[in-house]
């Protein structure tokens, strides 16, 4: 694969094993009707079909590559995005009562506008899933400069704390169902219901003093243990 990124290696499969096992033992994967809003080159998906019982499964992804192979592996696919997909789908009843957002979040343009989306994708009472990278207000779990680099095309404007990606779910319309013990794994996975959207939620605040000195501390432990590996 050269240097193209690739989900096809053991500790991507690992986490997208994670999370279909931590869906399933929450809130059950079987019968489920999965829809994996950047679904990339199908692995997940490949996973939950041949894992558990689900009832359909559904990638919506931008790139066509990734689509032609999902495609080759029978997997239904939207080739664009999610804004896409809604305004080819405009006027019909909401297909998914599941849906998965997986270490893409963080990418978009607007995290708001992703979350709003997966809202109208679902049906009432239907579970979107995040996973996350948990990097904030966490024990240091890899080097500063791994996670924030100098590099001017930064594609991931979004970083998340597990109140902050709260806050943006209860805010959208969902409410909270179970939050993994992501303080000692690399993931952050939260399960939330649809729910209906304008009502007043309880926001969950992290003390920004903290979360300067968590970076201060984070800094300093990379320059003092990483420095030039």
């Amino acid at each position: 694969f050269g240097n193209q990124y690739t989900a096809r290696i053991p500790a991507v499969r690992a986490r997208q094993t994670y999370v279909a096992e931590f869906i399933d033992t929450t809130i059950g994967l079987g019968t489920r009707k999965l829809c994996d809003i950047g679904a990339g080159e199908g692995q997940f998906l490949e996973i939950v079909r041949s894992e558990y019982d689900v009832t359909s499964i559904f990638g919506i992804e931008p790139s066509a590559t990734n689509c032609r192979q999902m495609s080759e592996k029978s997997i239904p696919t939207f080739h664009g995005t999610i804004e896409d997909f809604l305004v080819d789908s405009a006027g019909s009843k909401p297909p998914f009562d599941t849906v998965t957002v997986m270490w893409t979040l963080e990418n978009c343009r607007s995290c708001r506008a992703m979350v709003d989306a997966a809202w109208e994708l679902l049906e009432e009472g239907g579970h979107i899933i995040v996973a996350t990278g948990s990097r904030i207000l966490v024990p240091f779990k890899k080097p500063l400069d791994y996670y924030i680099s100098n590099y001017s095309g930064d594609t991931h404007p979004s970083r998340f704390s597990a109140n902050s990606l709260h806050n943006l779910l209860a805010t959208s319309g969902f409410e909270e169902v179970e939050v993994n013990r992501y303080i000692d794994t690399d993931y952050l996975v939260a399960v939330y219901r649809k729910a209906k959207k304008g009502e007043r939620v309880d926001l969950k605040k992290d003390d920004y003093h903290e979360v300067i000195d968590f970076f201060k501390r984070w800094q300093e432990e990379t320059k003092a243990h990483f420095a030039g590996k």
